[in-house]
């Protein structure tokens, strides 16, 4: 049987949410028959986007291929007035036709972010990356309570999905905020496999 394929795609301005992607990334490794992939999305267009802009490097930018051909889906942006970043909002408008053709229904989905200040508007971020994936008829994963990370934290970590305070000065990522990423991929990789499994596929 082919692995099954875990799209973790994300934007990331200064290098906060492609951390934690990376620590999804490692969760989703971790279950077997489950692999991991990292796809980005680009700045918009110099008139329109931020000042911060977009990393040069890192992986590829992400096609609606990789969204169709994908078994679960993890979605990472940094938080901007309390909402997902532009970049990323741009490209999941262009998803309509995945939308007609049904191409994500009954596919996992789950969310994550990072903000400079610890109420900044986390979890009305990560509620934003949902609306799409539920109007993509994707089954959302949140985190449990059985997640003793959700209850040590002093940064960030909510039950709809990780989440990072990574300050003015771009603090790392504290010890239960990477368990909470290594925990989600976990969670969304096994979730896909068992629904592949079961003959979703």
């Amino acid at each position: 049987m082919p692995d099954n394929n875990i799209l973790i795609l994300y934007y990331s301005s200064t290098g906060a949410v492609a951390e934690m992607a990376r620590v999804v990334a490692r969760g989703v490794d971790g279950v077997e028959g489950c692999t991991s992939r990292l796809r980005t999305v680009a700045p918009l267009p110099a008139q329109a986007q931020a000042p911060d802009g977009g990393p040069d490097t890192g992986p590829p930018s992400a096609t609606l291929a990789d969204l169709e051909n994908c078994d679960a889906l993890i979605l990472g942006s940094p938080t901007h007035f309390g909402n997902m970043a532009a970049p990323l909002k741009h490209f999941l408008d262009q998803t309509s036709a995945l939308w007609f053709s049904g191409a994500l229904s009954g596919k996992p989905a789950a969310v994550f972010t990072s903000t400079a200040s610890l109420h900044g508007g986390q979890e009305t971020t990560l509620l934003s990356m949902m609306l799409p994936l539920f109007h993509h008829g994707m089954i959302i994963c949140g985190l449990p309570r059985s997640e003793a990370a959700l209850e040590t934290t002093r940064g960030g970590g909510t039950p709809y999905g990780p989440s990072h305070f990574a300050g003015f000065d771009h603090l790392p990522l504290s010890g239960d905020e990477a368990a909470l990423c290594k925990a989600l991929g976990r969670r969304v990789a096994t979730l896909a496999a068992k629904l592949n499994a079961a003959g979703r596929r």
